[in-house]
């Protein structure tokens, strides 16, 4: 997994605002941007690509997983994803990102 700084700060102000749908309390979201900083690679960004997708939000994880050289993006939204497809980085969803790892049957 791979992150910058601003993707960070994108997943804290969406979570923020999502929170009381997702039963999320401030601590529950600040321990859940605490794990993700502390497994993922913080990736830095030196080339932006913009306008690559059609969400200028959604081109910041673009940016980082080109950057990062991922092999995919794991995300519901995966219709406004298909221009990352020419860097050759896979779009996936939850689902499919599962069963490739053989976590599903």
């Amino acid at each position: 997994m791979a992150v910058s700084v601003p993707l960070v700060i994108e997943y804290e102000d969406v979570l923020s605002r999502q929170a009381s749908s997702l039963h999320l309390n401030a601590s529950d979201v600040g321990g859940l941007l605490d794990y993700i900083c502390s497994v993922a690679r913080q990736q830095s960004i030196f080339f932006l690509w913009r306008p690559l997708l059609t969400d200028p939000k959604d081109d910041m994880v673009a940016e980082v997983a080109v950057a990062a050289q991922c092999d995919a993006v794991v995300t519901f939204n995966t219709k406004d994803f298909g221009s990352i497809n020419r860097f050759g980085i896979a779009v996936l969803t939850p689902g499919q990102f599962l069963s490739k790892l053989g976590a599903t049957q």
